[in-house]
């Protein structure tokens, strides 16, 4: 069946797609696509893939580069929770409460084939996608984070942006290691990341429950 139209299973018809809901097919097979074959997969391969002409697909996207920026607004963008910044820096519930509401949500977004193979594809690749993904992640969840830390930590360690990088970067490695490398996930990956978080924090002396 190809994009343009789909079955009516009561009637079996064809009927055409509203342009939107034809757009979002598109959309959606070609994350599955690059996540498959890299982003170096092209144009005409995709549209084989989705059993329509090439022109059709460009009458949606006038170039493999708007393809790949709706690509980056739906698996990268469409994953971050608006609310997050707020809940990380609610100063009435305690960091490490925090943290783990967190983390244990971005990572049942991440922690999925098409997401973790485009992001190492597009990291392979020197693509802008994961410069600016890194980037807006750096200014809403990891800045908030960094400061958050500094407000509660004891002693003379003082947290670092490579602070936080290395707990951010451990627990998306959880995936990494289950969808790029394929070995088994923990088990209890909430106990994993917990874990994480607790070293993390004791690292710098804040002993908040």
């Amino acid at each position: 069946m190809d994009i343009a139209t789909e079955r009516d299973g009561d009637a079996g018809t064809r009927r055409r797609l509203p342009p939107q809901e034809r757009r979002e097919q598109i959309v959606n097979e070609a994350v599955r696509f690059f996540a498959e074959v890299g982003l170096e997969g092209n144009t005409r391969q995709l549209a084989k893939r989705l059993g329509v002409t090439q022109s059709l697909l460009f009458k949606y996207f006038a170039t493999k580069e708007d393809l790949l920026e709706a690509v980056y607004e739906k698996v990268y963008l469409g994953r971050l929770s608006s609310d997050w910044p707020d809940r990380l820096t609610d100063r009435s519930v305690a960091l490490r409460t925090r943290l783990l509401a967190f983390y244990t949500e971005y990572s049942r977004l991440i922690f999925e084939h098409d997401w973790m193979r485009i992001f190492m594809f597009s990291g392979l690749a020197g693509a802008a996608l994961n410069h600016r993904y890194l980037e807006h992640l750096g200014d809403v969840i990891l800045e908030p984070v960094l400061a958050e830390t500094a407000a509660v930590a004891s002693g003379t360690r003082q947290p670092s942006m490579e602070d936080i990088w290395n707990l951010h970067g451990g627990i998306v490695y959880i995936g990494i290691r289950t969808h790029i490398y394929g070995l088994p996930a923990p088990e209890h990956p909430e106990e994993v990341i917990a874990s994480a978080i607790d070293k993390y924090l004791a690292y710098f002396g804040v002993s908040e429950i």
